[in-house]
C-alpha cells in the first residue's frame, strides 16, 4: 500500500545542496506488532518538506564547528549542581561508547557494552587517540541535542518530528514493515548498515561494516534518502512520551503536522530528581540486531535524553515549506 501524499508543487528548487522534496500526505504513523512504545498505529498529516538526503557528515559537522568555534556538549565537563549526587567519575568530559563485550553477556545490562568513555567526541568517536581521519563521509556522533539545534540553526534548517521523519522514512510504503518493503534482507542483499549476529558480542559484519559506514554504503528509499534506517540513530525534535495518541476516526480529526507530547511529559519516571527531557530518535543503528533491538524499521522509536551522546547517534536536517491556506 502506498502512502495518499500531497499533490502540491510548490517547491521546486531545492534551498540548500543536497536536499530532497518530501511530498508530504497522509499516512499510519506505529505500528501495533512491534514494541509498546510504538502503538497505537493511526493516521497522520504531514506537509511536504526538503530533506537532508544523507545524515550529517563529519566532514560537513567539521565546517560547522571550523565556522562557528562551536564547542560540543560532551567535550564540557558537567556541572555537578546539574547533577546532584552523580559519581565524581561521571562528572568529566565524556560520551558514551559501544565496546563488544568478549563473549555473551546478559542482555538485561546494557553497562555490559556501553562505556563512558573520556575524550570520546565527534573528533575522537571511540576515545582519546582515535580519529575521523579515515571517515569524513561517515555520520558525525557523540552528538547531544544543543549540538543538533546548533548546527541547524547555523545551516537555516531545522530537524524533523517524529512524524515527518516517518514519513519520509517510508518512502511511500504505508504498511511495510522496512523502508524498503516486507523483507528484511530481500534476496540475500542488505538494504541497510545493521548488526548481524550474536548482539552484542559476535558482530558477522555481513553487510560489509562492524561500526559506522559511509552515507551512501546501502540504496537510498523511494524518496531518494540514504541511511533512513541503520548506520545511527537520528534525533527528532519531539518530545518523548510512552505511547501514541490515539486513533481519530473522523477524517477531517487526523492530526495536521503534530508536534508530539509536552515537554514535561517527556521525563524519565525513573529519575524523578534529575527531569533531564527526552527526545525520540528513529531509525535504528549498525547496532540494532533481530537477538536484541528489531528497531531498524520506520515505526521504530526510543527515547534519548538530550543531554547525552553516543557514538550511534546523529542526525540530519530539513527545511519546512510555509504552509498555504
Amino acid at each position: 500500500m502506498t502512502t495518499e501524499t500531497s499533490s502540491s508543487t510548490d517547491a521546486v528548487a531545492a534551498p540548500h545542496p543536497g536536499m530532497l522534496w518530501i511530498p508530504g500526505g497522509t499516512f499510519r504513523m506505529g505500528s501495533d506488532h512491534h514494541y509498546p512504545e510504538e502503538k497505537p498505529a493511526h493516521r497522520v498529516t504531514v506537509d511536504g518538506f526538503w530533506m537532508d538526503a544523507t545524515p550529517v557528515t563529519n566532514a560537513q559537522f567539521r565546517t560547522f564547528v571550523e565556522a562557528t568555534g562551536h564547542v560540543t556538549f560532551c567535550e564540557i565537563p558537567p556541572d555537578p549542581k546539574d547533577y546532584p549526587g552523580a559519581l565524581p567519575e561521571m562528572l568529566k568530559a565524556a560520551s558514551s561508547v559501544f565496546v563488544a563485550p568478549p563473549g555473551r553477556v546478559s542482555l538485561h545490562d546494557h553497562f555490559q557494552w556501553w562505556q563512558f568513555v573520556a575524550g570520546a567526541n565527534w573528533r575522537q568517536p571511540q576515545g582519546a587517540g582515535s580519529s575521523i581521519a579515515s571517515k569524513e563521509d561517515h555520520p558525525a556522533v557523540h552528538l547531544a541535542w544543543s549540538d543538533v539545534e546548533a548546527y541547524a540553526k547555523w545551516a537555516g534548517k531545522a530537524i524533523a518530528t517524529e512524524a515527518e521523519w516517518e514519513f519520509a522514512a517510508r518512502g511511500g510504503l504505508e504498511g511495510a514493515e522496512y523502508a524498503w518493503g516486507s523483507e528484511l534482507v530481500p534476496g540475500g542483499v542488505h538494504q541497510a548498515n545493521t548488526f548481524q549476529g550474536e548482539f552484542p558480542w559476535q558482530n558477522l559484519a555481513e553487510d560489509g561494516f562492524t561500526g559506522t559506514s559511509p552515507v551512501h554504503s546501502f540504496p537510498a528509499n523511494a524518496y531518494g534518502l540514504y541511511d533512513m534506517i541503520g548506520n545511527v540513530w537520528e534525533w527528532t525534535e519531539t518530545w518523548y512520551s510512552p505511547r501514541h495518541p490515539d486513533e481519530k476516526l473522523k477524517a477531517c480529526c487526523i492530526p495536521v503536522n503534530p508536534r508530539g507530547a509536552p515537554k514535561e511529559r517527556s521525563f524519565d519516571p525513573g529519575m524523578p530528581d534529575i527531569p533531564i527531557p527526552r527526545k525520540v530518535m528513529k531509525g535504528g543503528s549498525h547496532l540494532c540486531a533481530p537477538n536484541y533491538c528489531r528497531r531498524y524499521r520506520p515505526a521504530a522509536r526510543m527515547p534519548q535524553p538530550v543531554d547525552t551522546s553516543t557514538s550511534h547517534l546523529g542526525f540530519r536536517c530539513i527545511v519546512r515549506q510555509e504552509r498555504t491556506k
